[in-house]
C-alpha cells in the first residue's frame, strides 16, 4: 500500500550542524567543509540509490557538490544561521527504480522552480533492518535563491512562521498529486493523501514517533527475537495504535462495500424505472396509435355508409323523376291523336 511521507526539517548551526556533513552523509560521498576545516567521508555508507543536483537554469557551478554546499556556509555569518533545509520523503515501493527516482526529481525540479533554490537528491534503499518497503529520498536544498554568480537573496516565505507552513502544506500537496500521478501512470490502484486523518474525514490515529533510540531497540529485539512483541513503551503504543486503526479501517471498508452494493442495487433499481417507464410510454404510444387507427376506420365506415344512403335516396329520386316521365309520355300521344282526329262527320 503507498505511504505518504514528507517531512521538512532545517539544518542550523544552533544546533551545531553542518550542511555540507548533511550533504556528504545524504550522498555517501567525501566532502571538506572548508569552514570547519573538516573532512566528511562517508564513501563507504551503504544503500544510497541515487544522487543527483537539481539547479537553476544558469547555475551550473552548483552542479559541483562540494563547491555548492562550502558556498551555502560561507554565505552566513550568525552562529544561528540556518543552512539548509531538507525534504524527507516516502517513494512508492509499487515504482520501480527509475521510476521513483523521475518522481523525486520532479518533486526536486518544483522546488527549484517555486523557490529559486539548488535542489541535492539522495535516494536510499530501504534499511537491511525494518520495512523493505521503506524506499525514500533526502532532498537537501538551499535556504538561498541561486543564480549564475552564486547564491544571492534568503527564501524568507520558508522562514517566517506566517508564511512557511502555507508554503510547506503547498509542498505536500504537490508531493501528493505527483505521487498520484506516478501512480496512475504506472497502473497502481492506491493512491496518497497529505491531509491528516482528521481532514479526511477519517477516524485513524496516527502512531506515536518512536525517535532513534526506541526505534533502536526494537530492531535489536526483532533480530533476536524474530515476530517478538515490542519491548519500549512506544512500540507497545504503537502496535495498540495500528491494531485500532486496522479495525476502524475494516469498518470503514465494509461501510463502504455496504454503500457500494447500496448505490448499485439504486442504480439499478433507476435503470429499473426508466425502462418500465420507457415501456409503459411505448405501449401508451402504441395505444393512442390504435386508438386513432380505429377511430378513422369507424369514420370512414360512416362516411361510407353516408355515401350508401346518400346514393340510395339519389337512385330513388332518379326513379320516381324516370316513372313520371315515363307517364307523361304514355299520356301525351293518346291526347295528340284525339286532337289530331279532325272535326266529325254525322251522317
Amino acid at each position: 500500500m503507498a505511504i505518504y511521507h514528507l517531512s521538512v526539517k532545517s539544518i542550523s548551526r544552533s544546533a551545531g550542524r553542518s550542511v555540507v556533513a548533511a550533504a556528504a552523509y545524504r550522498t555517501g560521498q567525501e566532502l571538506t567543509d572548508e569552514r570547519q576545516g573538516l573532512t566528511h567521508d562517508y564513501t563507504r555508507k551503504q544503500g544510497v540509490e541515487d544522487a543527483f543536483i537539481v539547479a537553476p537554469d544558469g547555475a551550473d557551478w552548483a552542479q559541483d557538490r562540494n563547491a555548492l554546499w562550502n558556498a551555502a556556509e560561507a554565505a552566513e555569518k550568525r552562529k544561528d544561521a540556518k543552512t539548509g533545509r531538507e525534504y524527507e520523503l516516502a517513494l512508492p515501493a509499487e515504482l520501480d527504480a527509475g521510476a521513483r527516482a523521475a518522481l523525486t526529481r520532479d518533486f526536486a525540479a518544483e522546488l527549484v522552480k517555486r523557490y529559486g533554490v539548488v535542489a541535492d537528491v539522495a535516494i536510499h534503499e530501504p534499511g537491511r533492518e525494518g520495512d523493505n518497503r521503506n524506499h525514500h529520498a533526502h532532498i537537501l536544498t538551499t535556504t538561498r535563491a541561486a543564480g549564475a554568480d552564486g547564491l544571492g537573496a534568503k527564501t524568507r516565505v520558508l522562514d517566517v512562521a506566517s508564511t512557511a507552513s502555507a508554503e510547506i502544506e503547498h509542498m505536500r500537496g504537490v508531493w501528493a498529486r505527483q505521487v498520484n500521478t506516478a501512480l496512475e501512470r504506472h497502473q497502481v490502484e492506491q493512491r496518497v493523501d497529505h491531509r491528516s486523518f482528521e481532514r479526511q474525514g477519517r477516524e485513524q490515529e496516527p502512531t506515536r514517533h518512536m525517535g532513534v533510540s526506541a526505534t533502536a531497540l526494537e530492531r535489536q529485539a526483532g533480530r533476536q527475537f524474530p515476530g517478538r512483541e515490542p519491548v519500549t513503551d512506544l512500540g507497545k503504543q504503537n502496535a495498540e495504535i495500528r491494531e485500532r486503526n486496522r479495525v476502524l479501517e475494516t469498518a470503514r471498508k465494509a461501510v463502504e462495500k455496504a454503500q457500494e452494493l447500496f448505490s448499485g442495487l439504486e442504480k439499478k433499481a433507476r435503470l429499473a424505472v426508466g425502462l418500465a417507464r420507457k415501456i409503459g410510454q411505448r405501449m401508451e404510444r402504441e395505444r393512442e396509435a390504435e386508438r386513432q387507427r380505429k377511430e378513422l376506420v369507424r369514420q370512414a365506415e360512416i362516411k361510407r355508409q353516408q355515401d350508401v344512403r346518400a346514393a340510395e335516396e339519389a337512385r330513388k329520386v332518379a326513379e320516381k323523376d324516370r316513372q313520371k316521365q315515363v307517364s307523361k309520355e304514355i299520356e301525351q300521344p293518346t291526347f295528340r291523336r284525339s286532337r289530331d282526329r279532325g272535326p266529325s262527320i254525322g251522317f
